[in-house]
């Protein structure tokens, strides 16, 4: 061939190459990422791993606003004189509330019928915590067991997931002592009002960055001690001047929708995981919704099947006119009076 045919050859195998190259480029993966951003059915599942990345996981995004909840903020906790180690939360100086702080978006000018899930015994059980941080919208609201270990690292996966929370606070229920919550640490009817006192903010130091409170832990509730207003009033009192909503587990239609104190309106697992009772009381949670504007159901331990209906029907929400909120957003929808300041 001689030194002028090789050349020619070797020509066109590099030119031949290159076309191929250019081909692959375009076809490849790259390639249709740089035109067109693929989107993924699934977010991210959060890890306790504090350094894991994470979605947000949250839902109906023209109803939440934000994402993620906030860190603790240190203008928002303080220790207690003689108790170095006990760090609790509080009203910042300039007037801002933990349970404002704190709280999941939401976008409250909306007008449709709010419905609220709290979900307790997160930290219980590391499987079935993450199931509940992972499965279930940012809307639905958390409760943290006190008695929960690895409290930093949940705390942050939980925060990442956009999911706002509340402390699970051990308290004498009825029945006791065939339902004891632990007579050594819990609040107890047997404890004078100071003691229970002490012991409440034992419980609240262990946790930081939630917007309140309830006695919804696990199976049981409080309902032995807040039933007597001697011993009910002065952690009420407590909660509220440190700016802590409390949500009551015990079902009542009394409590005031805009207080901050909520009452539960339906348990919606009390019979365990009988998947045809819990589908029944989620439709009559959005019943009570309809009726009075705002309802809210516990989910009282975080069992798969409970998880997995619960997050099914959460998706059916928008189109049948319902929108699930926060517990922090489920106040009734602001007066025609008072739109236009909230929208300014």
């Amino acid at each position: 061939m001689g030194w002028p045919g090789l050349a020619r050859f070797w020509l066109a195998v590099l030119t031949l190459l290159g076309i191929g190259a250019a081909a692959l480029q375009l076809t490849s993966p790259t390639a249709i990422t740089s035109a067109e951003p693929v989107v993924h059915a699934d977010p991210m599942p959060v890890s306790l791993d504090p350094h894991a990345p994470s979605a947000q996981g949250i839902t109906n995004p023209s109803l939440v606003t934000g994402a993620g909840i906030p860190e603790p903020d240190p203008a928002l906790l303080e220790a207690v004189p003689g108790l170095p180690q006990v760090i609790l939360p509080k009203i910042a100086a300039d007037g801002r509330t933990p349970m404002d702080v704190y709280a999941a978006g939401f976008n409250r000018l909306v007008s449709m019928p709010r419905v609220g899930l709290l979900v307790t015994g997160i930290g219980m059980n590391e499987a079935e915590s993450l199931d509940a941080i992972n499965k279930l919208p940012g809307a639905v609201t958390l409760g943290i067991s006190a008695y929960a270990t690895g409290m930093t690292a949940l705390l942050e996966a939980v925060r990442k997931a956009g999911h706002e929370y509340v402390l699970s606070v051990p308290m004498e229920s009825r029945g006791y002592p065939l339902n004891d919550p632990d007579n050594r640490l819990a609040l107890m009817t047997s404890l004078s009002p100071p003691e229970n006192l002490k012991r409440l903010r034992v419980f609240m130091s262990r946790a930081s960055g939630y917007v309140g409170v309830t006695d919804a832990f696990g199976p049981m509730n409080g309902a032995g001690l807040l039933g007597l207003p001697d011993q009910r009033d002065p952690v009420l009192a407590e909660l509220a001047q440190r700016g802590l909503l409390f949500i009551d587990a015990r079902t009542s239609r009394q409590s005031p929708a805009r207080s901050s104190t909520r009452s539960i309106d339906i348990v919606l697992d009390d019979d365990g995981s009988d998947p045809t009772t819990l589908d029944d009381r989620l439709e009559m949670l959005i019943r009570m919704a309809r009726d009075s504007g705002a309802a809210l159901g516990l989910v009282s331990v975080p069992r798969p099947v409970t998880l997995q209906r619960t997050a099914a029907w959460s998706r059916t929400l928008a189109a049948r006119g319902v929108v699930l909120a926060p517990v922090t957003g489920l106040g009734l929808p602001p007066a025609a009076s008072e739109l236009g300041q909230l929208a300014r």
